[in-house]
Parts: structure tokens; C-alpha cells; sequence
């Protein structure tokens, strides 16, 4: 069975209504990331922080999977896929997904303020300043911050490595180090991106590369990755788009 592995980032969730990370203003839903994104933000003001991630995860519950978190579960009917994410939702699971790895962390967990090992399960949208981990160090939302380690990396890397296909989408691989990940695909495997703002790579053999806007593109990607996968002709995907 055909080893996938799929990168996803803020794009995929966009379409579900979900702002992605930085505006082109730089800010995230208006804050700067200092603010709200970085363990300095955590120890000047941890109610800011809270509340800021309180009512990301309310937006996240309300959102639903589109058309491309769908699609990607399906090719699960098929292949072994294994997707590595960058985003913080849990849109791919409720979408079907079973093999996720999360490089960020997920929002709908908590963490131990002392040891991010220590993860626990939100009920609802809403995490409080006085509940705490069994430590008695607050818990925090389970979402790596600038400035902290990406423990899933490596997992991330080695995963990878074993892909017979790569597909890139709704990232513009300006984050590291999640940006470097193509860069542990065999050169022999073929690589597609779908994302308007993908930028070129002299390392990809094939690239299905689209102008057009987000919502077309999710909406054909069951039969467009289908097509990749069965070797059909580039030119030909594209006319079909």
C-alpha cells in the first residue's frame, strides 16, 4: 500500500472559517504575537493569553470540516495516510482522519504551565485561570508558542521519509521548522502542492500549482488526487480544475 504523507497548514482551515495565523497586517486576530503567542506573553499576563486561546477553541468548535478535510480522509480507503499538520485545530479528526500528528499542539487540550508532557482533555470552549495540573501550575492551552520547542518534529521528519507521495497544502512553508519537512522527502518521490501562495521549489519533481481561489480548489481535490495518484497526466488535472 502507497505510503502519503499530506502537510497541511492554515489554508486547509480557512475555508471553514477559521482566520489564519497572521493577517497581512501581521496580526492575529488583532493582537500581535508577542502578546498572546510566546511564554513571555504567558508570565505578563497568562488572563490574556487564556482568554485569547479560550475564544480560538470557541471558533474552532463552531467551525466543521470542508471539502478537503473530507477528501483527505477518504484516500485513507486506499492508501496509508499519515497526516502532519501545523495547525492547531481538530478539523481533520472530526473530518475523518485517523492518523494526525499535530506539530503545534491541538487547542482542544490542555497542558500542564510546568510540564508540557502533562496534556488533559477540555470540556467545552472555555479553560481557567484556577485550574490547574497536578502540579498546581495552571493549565494552559496545548499549542507550542514561539520561542518553545516543537517536540513533534522529528516524529514529523521520520514520517517523511517513508513517503511514497507528498502532498503540500494551504501552507506557504513560512514557519520553521515545519518549513524544512519537504526537505526529508526522498528527491525521488513525486511532490504536489495546492495552494494559491505556494512558493516554487527547484526540489519538486511535479507540481500541480493553482491561481485559483481556495474554495475552488478544496472543492476538487477528491478527483484531482485521485488523478495524481493514478500517474494521470498534469496537463490533464489542470484543465479539469
Amino acid at each position: 500500500m502507497k505510503k502519503i504523507v499530506v502537510l497541511t497548514g492554515a489554508g486547509i482551515s480557512a475555508e471553514s472559517g477559521l482566520k489564519t495565523f497572521r493577517d497581512s497586517d501581521g496580526l492575529w486576530e488583532g493582537y500581535n504575537i508577542e502578546e498572546v503567542a510566546t511564554p513571555e506573553a504567558w508570565a505578563r499576563n497568562p488572563q490574556l493569553v487564556q482568554d485569547f486561546y479560550n475564544m480560538r477553541r470557541k471558533a474552532v468548535l463552531e467551525a466543521q470540516p470542508n471539502a478537503a478535510h473530507y477528501a483527505l480522509a477518504r484516500l485513507e480507503e486506499k492508501y496509508d495516510v499519515t497526516i502532519i499538520t501545523q495547525n492547531i485545530d481538530d478539523l481533520h479528526e472530526r473530518g475523518g482522519a485517523t492518523d494526525v500528528v499535530h506539530l503545534h499542539g491541538i487547542i482542544t487540550r490542555s497542558q500542564s504551565s510546568k510540564d508540557a508532557n502533562r496534556t488533559y482533555p477540555i470540556d467545552g470552549w472555555e479553560l481557567k485561570m484556577d485550574e490547574v495540573c497536578e502540579l498546581g501550575s495552571p493549565l494552559r492551552a496545548h499549542v507550542v508558542w514561539f520561542g518553545e520547542p516543537v517536540p513533534m518534529i522529528e516524529k514529523a521528519a521520520e514520517i517523511c521519509r517513508e513517503a511514497d507521495l507528498f502532498i503540500l497544502v494551504g501552507t506557504s512553508l513560512a514557519v520553521y521548522p515545519a518549513a524544512g519537512l519537504i526537505n526529508y522527502v526522498p528527491p525521488n518521490v513525486p511532490k504536489y502542492i495546492s495552494t494559491p501562495k505556494s512558493r516554487p521549489y527547484t526540489t519538486i519533481i511535479r507540481l500541480l500549482r493553482s491561481k485559483k481561489k481556495p474554495r475552488r480548489v478544496y472543492q476538487r481535490w477528491w478527483m484531482n488526487y485521485l488523478s495524481l495518484i493514478n500517474n494521470v497526466k498534469i496537463n490533464e488535472i489542470q484543465k479539469s480544475a
